[in-house]
């Protein structure tokens, strides 16, 4: 069967969820610790004296992390290997015979998936770091803007650690960029660098399987909703590894021996994923080429469910959904709180007109926030 980072999306979600989950246990436990008397005149220099209490909570919080992500990372890592490595033996056995049938079984890969989780882990280490430095900073803020605010004669001291806790719960933990220069929010970095490697590990172990096969010709996937980065390969034959660059090369006919085909290649595998085909979110698949059997797709008969232009308006409510239940978890008054939870409702009810006019799956873990522990 044709693989694609795709089929590993699932494997990224539950490692994204444990950051969703440790962001959303740092945003409640600084609102709780500086709600906590708030009425008090001497509360500012109890805030201050408790600072190492809430230091210590959020070096709980990350420890548990680091312990849980470093698992859940490799168990996905390892799950993404044998899906690319059973989709490449499905198709093997379908075509593959003798020598290249034995090479296509599947073989131990402690080894590769060690390398790719040890990989992701070291990718996103200065997440822990930032977890502990955005906790400690907004505590810090909060208190001082809370303390001088009545002083300059604006807003009561309970108005401003709502409003600054409110611009928190909005931010979350933030400060990633990306090779490219995006910023993002930490549970965001973290679901994309994993989205990134398990997609990595399902297509390396398909293809390790079809190099073992001597398997050197790939096709691509046409999809729907593909990106201007994708769509210049739909439908392309791209050799499996080796030099870049668009060609004809003269290879032998899947099944009949001696007899020579030519084949138009549009380049390496490695090429066109170093111009985004394959990238995070990616939906298009590859699967092997047999020359003189294959044919490649055509141009597409029907129009497609829907746009990248409108797949990517769902990502933008589904984080929109998110924020809100972050502003809601961050909420010092209860009108606050029942305000934001209006708007999760109001943004779900956007997402539900959006996949009924498109025929877009609506994706319902994308818009959760894990119950904090």
């Amino acid at each position: 069967m044709p693989v694609s980072p795709d089929m590993a999306e699932d494997l990224a979600a539950a490692v994204a969820t444990l950051y969703e989950q440790a962001e959303l246990a740092l945003i409640e436990r600084v609102t709780r610790a500086l709600a906590e008397g708030l009425e008090s005149p001497l509360w500012a220099e109890l805030k201050l004296a408790a600072i190492g209490n809430l230091r210590a909570a959020i070096e709980e919080i990350i420890a548990v992390l680091q312990v849980d992500a470093s698992g859940a990372m490799h168990q996905a890592l390892a799950e993404a290997y044998d899906r690319g490595q059973q989709a490449a033996i499905a198709e093997l056995g379908a075509v593959a015979v003798g020598p290249a049938l034995a090479a296509a079984e599947a073989v131990p890969a402690a080894a590769a998936v060690d390398r790719l989780a040890a990989a992701l882990v070291e990718e996103t280490g200065p997440v822990y770091t930032r977890i502990l430095r955005t906790g400690m900073d907004v505590y810090r803020q909060v208190i001082a803007e809370a303390s001088s605010t009545p002083l300059l004669g604006g807003q009561t001291r309970r108005q401003a650690a709502a409003r600054a806790l409110t611009k928190f719960a909005d931010r979350g933990v933030t400060g990633f960029v990306d090779s490219r220069g995006r910023a993002w929010s930490m549970t965001t970095y973290v679901e994309m660098a994993t989205r990134s490697a398990v997609g990595r590990a399902a297509v390396q172990a398909h293809t390790d399987r079809l190099a073992a096969a001597g398997v050197d010709l790939v096709v691509v996937s046409d999809a729907p909703e593909e990106c201007p980065r994708c769509k210049p390969w739909e439908g392309k034959v791209l050799r499996r590894e080796g030099p870049s660059g668009a060609g004809v090369v003269e290879v032998e006919h899947a099944t009949e021996d001696g007899r020579m085909v030519e084949v138009r290649v549009a380049g390496s595998l490695p090429e066109a994923r170093g111009e985004g085909l394959m990238h995070p979110n990616c939906r298009h698949s590859i699967s092997i080429y047999l020359p003189g059997l294959t044919r490649s797709p055509g141009p597409k008969r029907e129009r497609s469910r829907a746009t990248y232009e409108q797949s990517q308006q769902q990502r933008y409510l589904e984080r929109q959904v998110r924020a809100w239940k972050r502003r809601a978890a961050g909420a010092v008054e209860e009108k606050d709180r029942k305000a934001a939870k209006a708007r999760v409702r109001a943004y779900q009810g956007r997402i539900r007109e959006l996949v009924a006019e498109t025929g877009l799956p609506r994706k319902s873990h994308r818009e959760q926030l894990t119950n904090a522990r």
